[in-house]
């Protein structure tokens, strides 16, 4: 299609309806985002279904899932942008549809709408006029970076240099909470790791919250804290990133047959492998585990490909990422 979206559509997913910026400090402890009952349905399906889960503020969360696993569509439904067919998506504690999160969310979607015709320089003016909370100073430094000339157009861009631009309106606007769907699969192994860490280094200094899609794996491990893994629409795996990898081992031992070794027995298995004559199991250990069995800690893409490996897997979320036992708890201590 040749219609060209208008310059404040997405990259800065809030837009001329802004008020005067809210310190990170005062979300009164509610949750960045929280899905309860959740659901979307196209044509062909649920998008979504059932989904729920809490992301604290504060953290860096990797989204993760095959592709229709419905990663799109929650960003989607995060900004505003879609609505729920079922169930409610709130952003720290109000509706996503509201003017109050459409000022504190930024969104960068993968087709990254700028306007063609405009140079950086006006971009950039765009998404100042637009937020009052703009700090041009990191928006510039962004694209000085990427050395970037003000005067370029938009369209005589590569894609990754667009994909710099967007993620410079983004920073700019100064979010509570960042939103990104799959914001570097254009660009080159060095541009992602330069950018990936300026994006990690401005959202801690200014304790933003980040939820990023990726497929790739290896790159969440390090940067992330806090994770999400979506399959058939619903989560599967949701927490602390460093909780989730001390529930799972890696297990590895020899084998003969295709029983399951009696060292496996009454531990929740997630994924099972058989490679010769080697075995290689991630599971919740529910007790002392076989001394004969080699047993680690995951890595976090070990932990990830196992769920993605066996969608059969049960479910499982820690406390911290699941509202009604957070809500429960809370009732008690108070």
């Amino acid at each position: 299609m040749s219609h060209q979206p208008p310059p404040p559509a997405a990259p800065s997913a809030g837009t001329a309806e802004t008020a005067e910026p809210v310190s990170h400090r005062e979300t009164d402890g509610a949750p960045a985002l929280t899905a309860t009952g959740l659901g979307l349905r196209y044509r062909k399906g649920w998008a979504l279904r059932d989904c729920d889960f809490r992301l604290p503020a504060g953290r860096i969360c990797g989204l993760v899932g095959p592709n229709g696993a419905g990663k799109s569509t929650l960003l989607g439904l995060a900004t505003g942008l879609l609505t729920p067919a079922t169930g409610t998506v709130t952003v720290f504690g109000g509706a996503a549809t509201g003017a109050e999160a459409r000022r504190r969310v930024a969104f960068l979607a993968q087709d990254k709408p700028l306007y063609p015709r405009l140079s950086v320089a006006d971009t950039l003016r765009v998404g100042h006029e637009l937020n009052p909370g703009w700090c041009q100073e990191t928006a510039e430094r962004i694209v000085r970076l990427g050395g970037l000339a003000p005067g370029a157009k938009i369209g005589s861009l590569t894609g990754g240099q667009r994909t710099r631009v967007a993620l410079a309106l983004a920073l700019g606007k100064r979010p509570d909470l960042l939103l990104l769907d799959e914001p570097l699969s254009d660009v080159d192994p060095v541009a992602r790791q330069e950018l990936t860490g300026l994006l990690m280094a401005e959202a801690a200094e200014h304790g933003t919250t980040v939820l990023i899609s990726s497929h790739v794996l290896a790159e969440l491990d390090g940067v992330c804290d806090f994770v999400l893994l979506l399959g058939d629409g619903r989560v599967r795996l949701a927490g602390d990133v460093d909780e989730l990898r001390e529930a799972h081992r890696l297990v590895v031992g020899a084998h003969e047959g295709t029983h399951t070794p009696p060292g496996l027995a009454g531990h929740d298995l997630v994924e099972l492998r058989r490679t010769g004559r080697q075995l290689t199991a991630l599971l919740r250990p529910s007790g002392p585990l076989d001394p004969a069995l080699d047993a680690t800690v995951p890595t976090l893409e070990d932990l990830l490909l196992g769920y993605l490996r066996a969608p059969e897997a049960a479910p499982y979320l820690l406390p911290e990422a699941t509202p009604g036992v957070r809500a429960a708890h809370a009732e008690v201590a108070a």
